[in-house]
């Protein structure tokens, strides 16, 4: 520890990558401090993934014990099945104090110490707390900022946070309303129409895009289409734009070709959920004290060892993770750059690998991926001069799929023709978000598919999806 300064490392917001990099640098050895202004978990824990997916796992039970012709296939009868929307609003509320009782407790056992407040860059190595009982100054050797992000509202839209809300809202599950508009088809939307579908509501999806779910690779975003929207009470609008939404009762939406944008119709609904994505919550940190201009989309420049950066340049001593840093905008990304940063500070020099990080929808069935999509694969191919191999398999040959009655679903494997290197795996199905991992972890060790053809899973198992793409890419070759 340097006796020149305070703390040897102070954090600017405890969210899960804050809270992460807090862990490590009390491995480390560093005396550590982590303000926060609001809720500790940031987020994550209070309006993201926790509490979004006790709502999927209660309301994945509920459409699974409605299908009756799902549960006739194994012999079983379920007479009726009703819910209480505020006892499954409880479940999350519940989840949610638990984990974020759980996570400050741990900073408490490892004596990190919470500062509650506001921080802002005051100079080098500086850092202004401000809270309701004044302000002070500390100093640190490093800075690790760590703000996170808020929903993105579009010009046009107006919240009150009952009839129209974004899912920081959404997630309290206050109502049921018969007719809901979501506004987006990324993750959150996606996720959001398989909770409210399953608890009975009716959905008009919206998307500017000319396709639904523009981030997912084509093969997969078509494959969900199939099975997660058109199955299902879900209406949907491509190629348009809600120009104007106006909430009450009923809440009237301006939909817009998003082309031209002329309104082209109007939608009269109970309720409408904003999904159009994060911005980062970068504002007010004072970065203006050290120089460092953030990018024209709002986010904090860094490089690959995640030091912010002036003019291309690292400021010493400054690091930024997390949402705020516009790398990838999840969760355990965030933990992953906050582990690095706290490795880079204590001089063992280590970058962020991105294509290994997995990403998934937790939708039934879910939806995960890694790496690259194919059209993405095909850019890098042309640029580097390689040519890029597909290879599928498909749930509704596989044992423990057939024996569960959930047989929609399939993984796409893109490799490197000439080497085999995997660049990117895809799967729509069941538990997608458990068998990811395998392949994230063959992308981060780059391993090639004719290696991986060869490894031994388990029988009868759905990682045996990836054992038959895997065998097939070898056969095809």
């Amino acid at each position: 520890m340097s006796h020149e300064f305070d703390y040897d490392l102070v954090i600017i917001g405890a969210g899960v990558g804050g809270h992460g990099a807090a862990l490590h640098a009390v491995s480390c050895g560093l005396k550590t401090a982590i303000i926060e202004a609001e809720d500790m978990g940031g987020t994550c824990v209070n309006r993201g993934c926790i509490p979004s997916k006790a709502l999927l796992a209660a309301s994945g039970r509920v459409r699974e014990l409605r299908n009756a012709h799902h549960l006739k296939a194994f012999g079983i009868q379920v007479q009726q099945v009703s819910f209480e929307r505020e006892s499954i609003a409880a479940h999350a509320n519940n989840l949610v104090a638990k984990i974020r009782d759980d996570l400050t407790n741990s900073l408490k056992r490892l004596k990190v110490e919470t500062i509650r407040g506001r921080g802002r860059i005051a100079g080098p190595q500086k850092v202004t707390v401000t809270s309701s009982t004044g302000e002070k100054t500390i100093t640190a050797k490093d800075i690790i900022l760590s703000p996170g992000s808020v929903p993105f509202v579009p010009p046009g839209i107006e919240i009150d946070n009952k009839t129209v809300f974004t899912s920081d809202d959404g997630v309290r599950l206050e109502s049921l309303p018969n007719w809901i508009a979501i506004i987006g088809s990324g993750y959150i939307g996606l996720e959001f129409a398989d909770i409210y579908t399953a608890l009975g509501s009716e959905v008009t999806m919206i998307e500017a895009l000319d396709q639904l779910m523009p981030g997912f690779d084509p093969d997969i975003a078509k494959q969900a289409q199939r099975v997660l929207i058109a199955p299902r009470d879900i209406e949907t609008k491509v190629s348009t734009l809600a120009k104007r939404v106006i909430p009450g009762s009923p809440v009237v939406i301006e939909l817009a070709d998003a082309k031209t944008k002329e309104v082209v119709d109007v939608l009269e609904v109970d309720a409408c959920l904003v999904a159009t994505g994060r911005i980062p919550a970068t504002q007010n940190l004072g970065l203006e004290a050290v120089s460092v201009e953030l990018d024209r989309r709002g986010f904090i420049p860094v490089n690959d060892r995640l030091e912010v950066l002036v003019d291309g340049q690292p400021v010493p001593h400054l690091w930024a993770i997390g949402d705020a840093t516009g790398k990838m905008m999840l969760a355990h990304a965030a933990s992953a750059q906050g582990i690095i940063a706290v490795e880079n500070i204590c001089g063992r020099s280590r970058i962020v690998d991105y294509r290994s990080i997995p990403a998934a929808a937790f939708t039934h069935p879910e939806v995960s991926f890694v790496g690259l999509t194919e059209p993405a694969a095909q850019e890098l191919a042309k640029a580097e001069g390689f040519k890029v191999a597909t290879t599928r398999s498909y749930f509704k040959g596989n044992s423990k799929a057939i024996a569960e009655g959930e047989t929609d679903g399939i993984a796409k494997v893109i490799y490197r023709e000439d080497t085999g290197e995997v660049l990117g795996v895809h799967i729509l199905g069941l538990h997608a978000s458990d068998l990811i991992q395998e392949a994230a972890n063959a992308i981060a060790e780059r391993r090639s598919i004719k290696d991986l053809a060869f490894t031994v899973h388990t029988h009868p198992t759905l990682s045996e999806v990836l054992d038959e793409a895997y065998k097939r890419a070898v056969v095809a070759h």
